[in-house]
């Protein structure tokens, strides 16, 4: 894999309502050392402006990250929504399912789909609404439905939520259902591993957890937000990064691009990410994988 790519670009996505967003932050690197910078530094992005930069607007052969769960839990119950004759087969499915009921909502919104009548019996929603299908039958854990990889996430000592938990501030159920009409968007210009298979040559997007590249950088899953120039600098150093050169506060959307895609430089030549033990076809075809879980 050593030389596969030759830039990496790291998203801090986001499902806020709403056109553009602060919590949504682009960096970008190139082969080598050299700090990884924002794109569009003082731009507050769309996440229609960002489908666009991915389709016509990244260098040759990149590694792109997106912040977000590409798919939903599948293998836990053999299906994504249990019970519904009309569940999707596969991550594909899912993908143009979430985009054909929100195809009337403006900036890739998705309140359509979570108030869908059968969906919504599978979310956790605000106002206490918990759907009667949140739960699997006889399920003790109370967090909802987790993916193989986010499984693999907690056992890397990340603290992954269910994609179908759209309550609290850490909860990114609305921004992955935002990604995946992103990803069906993408109409397969721009492949998605693993869903896709990683192709010999060109750019290629992956899911990543920006705690994972903190956990690497040295620092623990509750101190993974950096907001401090020289934490970042320290933390880029720790991957073979040359320093960003903030000074004093930064947020942390920036942040957690920044040094995700510094993560992505220093970790795509491992052969052992691309091919993860617990990664089966029917798993890579279906609930997808996070880039960075062995």
């Amino acid at each position: 894999m050593k030389g596969r790519f030759r830039h990496f670009a790291a998203i801090d996505w986001s499902g806020a309502a709403g056109e553009r967003h602060k919590g949504i932050a682009v960096a970008l690197c190139r082969e080598g050392s050299a700090a990884p910078a924002i794109v569009r530094e003082v731009h507050r992005w769309s996440r229609v402006e960002v489908l666009g930069w991915l389709l016509d607007g990244l260098p040759p052969d990149t590694l792109v990250g997106m912040d977000l769960g590409m798919s939903l839990a599948f293998a836990d119950a053999g299906a994504f929504f249990p019970g519904w004759a009309e569940s999707p087969a596969d991550a594909r499915d899912l993908w143009r399912l979430v985009d054909r009921l929100c195809a009337e909502e403006p900036h890739l919104a998705v309140g359509p789909f979570v108030d869908h009548p059968e969906l919504a019996r599978h979310f956790r929603r605000h106002g206490g609404r918990e759907g009667d299908r949140f739960r699997l039958p006889g399920a003790a854990d109370g967090r909802g439905r987790f993916r193989v990889t986010e499984q693999e996430q907690a056992r890397l000592g990340c603290k992954p939520y269910s994609n179908f938990n759209l309550v609290g501030a850490a909860q990114v159920g609305k921004s992955s259902l935002s990604g995946m009409r992103l990803l069906h968007r993408m109409e397969g210009r721009l492949p998605v591993w693993p869903v896709d298979p990683l192709p010999a040559g060109g750019s290629v997007l992956v899911e990543i957890y920006t705690t994972i590249a903190a956990i690497a950088a040295g620092r623990s899953a509750a101190r993974s937000k950096i907001r401090d120039g020289a934490d970042l600098d320290s933390a880029l150093a720790a991957l073979g990064s040359a320093p960003a050169g903030h000074q004093g506060a930064i947020d942390d959307h920036r942040s957690d691009a920044l040094l995700t895609a510094a993560w992505l430089r220093a970790n795509a030549h491992r052969a052992e990410l691309w091919a993860p033990a617990r990664l089966t076809d029917a798993i890579a075809r279906t609930e997808g994988w996070t880039f960075g879980c062995p």
